[in-house]
C-alpha cells in the first residue's frame, strides 16, 4: 500500500522536471508549471509528514 503523500509529491518531482523543461520553449509557461509542480511537492510532504506513524504527537 503506498502511503499518503507519495503519489503527489512523485507526481509533482515529475511536473516541476518539466516545467523546468519547458523554460527554454516558453518562459512563463514553464515557470507556471514548474510553480505547480512544487506546490504539488510541498503539499504531498505534509501529508507524508502527518500521516508518519513515527512522528512524535
Amino acid at each position: 500500500m503506498a502511503r499518503e503523500g507519495l503519489i503527489p509529491a512523485v507526481l509533482g518531482a515529475a511536473v516541476t522536471t518539466t516545467g523546468l523543461a519547458l523554460r527554454n520553449v516558453n518562459p512563463m509557461v514553464g515557470w507556471g508549471v514548474t510553480g505547480f509542480g512544487l506546490a504539488h511537492i510541498i503539499l504531498g510532504s505534509i501529508d507524508l509528514f502527518q500521516h508518519n506513524p513515527n512522528r512524535i504527537k
